[in-house]
């Protein structure tokens, strides 16, 4: 008897049957996972804008990351619906991202420091930091590096692990900083005199803030001269200007005074002796 398309069917229609079932199911499987994964990124943006905590760079991150867990589970589960052995598949996979992860040790150490600066967030873009004696300008932050900019112009690429293991000092997240200028006097001068000096200049200068409140005070006896202080606090933006001004301005008004910035000496007394 020939093999007639109704003898084949006859023959095989239960493997047809149940191969048509696990095609169905497979794609049934994908396009939930298709769902399944669009939902999980609305979730993710729908939380962020509630949150506000994740970084801008951490979101799609996220999303992409999701998805890809997604469809690797619906893969696992269309083989398991063929009959593949998935056990095998997912013991496999288990040694190979353990393998993996030993070889890759210092580079997942910086992701997952990456990871934590973008969901903490101890700085941000365009904030000056310093850690390990490196200063610099945020101008980047990704999963691996963060990318500095030095206030002379150099590039810094710095590992995310280095960053996170280190103490981080954030120039610009309180948005205030303390200015000090200490300044020198002779030894006969007067301090009241000169600490009028200072808070004269301390009432006229606009870009100091009311609270903390400005101060002047002797803060030393030095070798050669007494040595008083002006503390006061400004903006982070105005801090480095309002310094140079200040310096320049306190010198000469002091000088102007009458008063003296002397220089570091040494009295030397000699003696006379008859051997």
């Amino acid at each position: 008897m020939k093999n007639t398309p109704i003898k084949i069917w006859h023959d095989h229609s239960e493997l047809i049957l149940n191969s048509a079932y696990n095609l169905f199911l497979s794609l049934v499987v994908f396009l939930s996972c298709w769902i399944i994964s669009k939902i999980i990124k609305k979730a993710i943006l729908k939380a962020n804008d509630k949150i506000e905590q994740l970084d801008a760079t951490l979101v799609p991150i996220l999303c992409t990351t999701s998805k890809y867990i997604v469809y690797i589970i619906g893969t696992v589960i269309i083989l398991d619906i063929f009959g593949v052995n998935t056990a095998s598949i997912i013991a496999l996979l288990g040694a190979i991202g353990l393998a993996v992860g030993f070889a890759l040790k210092d580079t997942l150490s910086n992701i997952a420091a990456g990871i934590m600066l973008l969901i903490l967030r101890p700085f941000r873009v365009n904030e000056t930091i310093e850690f390990a004696s490196i200063i610099g300008k945020v101008k980047e932050i990704n999963l691996f590096t963060t990318i500095l900019e030095t206030p002379d112009g150099l590039f810094v690429s710095s590992p995310n692990g280095t960053i996170w293991g280190s103490s981080i000092k954030n120039f610009h997240r309180n948005g205030k900083r303390r200015l000090d200028i200490v300044v020198g006097i002779s030894y006969s001068d007067s301090i009241d005199k000169a600490l009028e000096v200072l808070n004269k200049i301390m009432a006229e200068e606009t870009r100091f803030l009311s609270d903390p409140p400005p101060q002047a005070m002797v803060i030393s006896m030095g070798d050669s001269s007494i040595n008083l202080q002006l503390r006061a606090w400004t903006l982070v933006d105005e801090y480095w200007q309002t310094h140079w001004d200040l310096t320049k301005k306190v010198k000469e008004e002091i000088e102007q005074s009458g008063m003296s910035i002397p220089f570091p000496q040494r009295d030397v007394h000699v003696f006379n002796q008859k051997l």
